[in-house]
């Protein structure tokens, strides 16, 4: 069985990844196995991070490893939090104080477009030439108030309209199907499945 590393300490994010990556007999470890520290993320672009995490995991652990970086887009702050999604309130990470900025952010804004953008990165190596890349989004809107105990991160703030439900409402087969990373992960299942690790 093939091992990838994935370049994430975080839960919410590693069980998403596990169960849509599990049909291809990969045994996917979190970098926290290998004692790998966070990667830096200087960059202002999603693709640039993710690649930066990806290589860095690979070279400290000798093994391919998978990336992804996320985070929400609101139309009325014109992108942000984006890159910044995790540390939008600052250091430490804190979903709740996150949340807590994006709502006084929007107090005045009428629009409440948002969506999730995840791109995804798989090297072979540390200095892959070809990086697998594979990405993804998912439309919704911000609301006041937050509903549902699923998800992690804006999920229960952010809804999606043709559901009429939050990100931290749907069921979890659900919300792999339709949300950002689980676009993201089909499409690289897929570039996986014509040329393999």
């Amino acid at each position: 069985m093939k091992k990838l590393v994935i370049a994430s300490n975080n839960p919410g994010k590693l069980r998403e990844i596990e169960r849509i990556l599990s049909p291809l007999g990969l045994e996917v470890l979190p970098q926290s196995v290998f004692n790998i520290p966070e990667a830096e993320e200087p960059y202002c672009t999603f693709i640039e991070n993710c690649l930066a995490k990806a290589r860095h995991a690979s070279e400290h652990s000798g093994l391919p490893a998978l990336a992804d970086d996320s985070g929400i887009c609101v139309d009325a702050l014109n992108g942000a939090p984006g890159v910044y999604s995790a540390r939008f309130a600052g250091e430490p990470k804190s979903d709740e104080r996150n949340n807590q900025k994006l709502i006084e952010s929007l107090v005045h804004e009428t629009s409440r477009k948002a969506h999730y953008y995840c791109v995804i990165v798989l090297v072979r190596h540390p200095h892959d030439p070809q990086p697998l890349i594979a990405e993804g989004s998912w439309e919704g809107e911000i609301i006041n108030e937050p509903r549902g105990s699923g998800g992690f991160g804006y999920d229960p703030y952010f809804l999606v309209p043709g559901l009429g439900q939050t990100g931290a409402e749907l069921p979890m087969d659900v919300k792999n199907r339709i949300s950002h990373r689980g676009k993201a992960l089909a499409a690289l299942v897929e570039k996986l499945g014509a040329g393999g690790l």
